[in-house]
């Protein structure tokens, strides 16, 4: 049983579609980043996932049961969630907002130190939540999240506000809940923060999904060049720039834009020719570059 499964999921706010026939499906243990624009549908998509508004049409199905229905109250405790917009007691400490959600959830007291370390928040616990950084909040919303080891956790912009410490905090909490388990469904901007942390990327465009897969198979959908770099002595680079006329720029290394289905072949050929080389770096294309270039290509018949 997948733990989230949408089948022709559309909504309309009057006569405005936000989201038009979604099919997704997200196995248990998956990690799944959801991207695109601003107004592509992410927050609906989220909502109708948490039972927050009902379908037009179509069917949401959520750990086995449909989000709108009253036995979903009984599954709710399964999941967390982290929302873009992280709003708390300010006359509370944070260790008291947390004992709050923990007593909704029915989930162990005993945890929340735990929770408090895991965020890097343990010396500030007993502070009032009105002197917290917005970096603060955003972590005690994430602990908030967390509470009682959800299932299925879902995170809007969860780096959102964070110092590239804690960014990579979050990351390393995502892998350890996924390690233990759990569905993530991610909702972000920071494309470049997601590359190798995901297993698999929607990217919405106007209530739609325009691609869907991992990283290394959207690269290959869209045929974007790959950079290959390669160091070596200048008596190498002469020999390069020679056997390879016209394709280099060289300004101490050679670079070539390969495309995706050259790339093997053009090491091979590379390697054999049995000459010095300092260093190779091969750079893919990003998934940031990959989202563009999508976006590029759906336009015109969107318009």
């Amino acid at each position: 049983m997948n733990s989230i499964e949408l089948t022709s999921l559309s909504k309309f706010y009057g006569k405005t579609e936000a989201l038009a026939a979604i099919d997704l499906a997200i196995a248990p243990g998956d990690c799944l980043a959801l991207v695109g624009h601003n107004g592509a549908g992410k927050s609906t998509l989220i909502k109708m996932v948490l039972g927050l508004i009902r379908p037009t049409s179509g069917r949401a199905v959520v750990m086995g049961y449909d989000p709108m229905s009253a036995p979903f109250n009984g599954i709710r405790k399964k999941i967390g969630f982290l929302p873009e917009q992280v709003l708390f007691q300010n006359n509370l400490t944070g260790w008291e907002m947390l004992t709050f959600y923990a007593r909704l959830k029915g989930a162990s007291l005993k945890d929340l130190e735990g929770l408090f370390h895991r965020v890097d928040l343990y010396e500030a616990r007993n502070n009032r939540i009105s002197t917290y950084s917005k970096g603060m909040r955003q972590r005690l919303g994430l602990a908030q999240a967390l509470i009682g080891s959800p299932e299925l956790l879902i995170l809007d912009e969860p780096t959102s506000g964070l110092d590239p410490a804690s960014r990579q905090n979050v990351y390393s909490i995502i892998n350890d809940m996924k390690r233990n388990g759990a569905t993530i469904l991610i909702s972000s901007h920071a494309l470049t923060e997601l590359d190798e942390r995901i297993d698999r990327v929607a990217i919405l465009n106007r209530g739609k999904i325009a691609a869907l897969g991992s990283i290394a198979a959207l690269r290959r959908e869209v045929n974007i060049s790959s950079e290959i770099i390669i160091h070596a002595p200048n008596d190498t680079m002469k020999i390069l720039s020679r056997h390879f006329e016209g394709k280099f720029f060289v300004n101490g290394a050679a670079r070539i834009s390969c495309p995706a289905n050259e790339k093997i072949a053009f090491l091979r050929e590379l390697i054999g020719l049995n000459i010095p080389l300092s260093d190779i770096e091969v750079n893919d294309p990003s998934l940031e570059e990959i989202f563009f270039e999508l976006a590029r290509k759906k336009a015109p018949e969107d318009e």
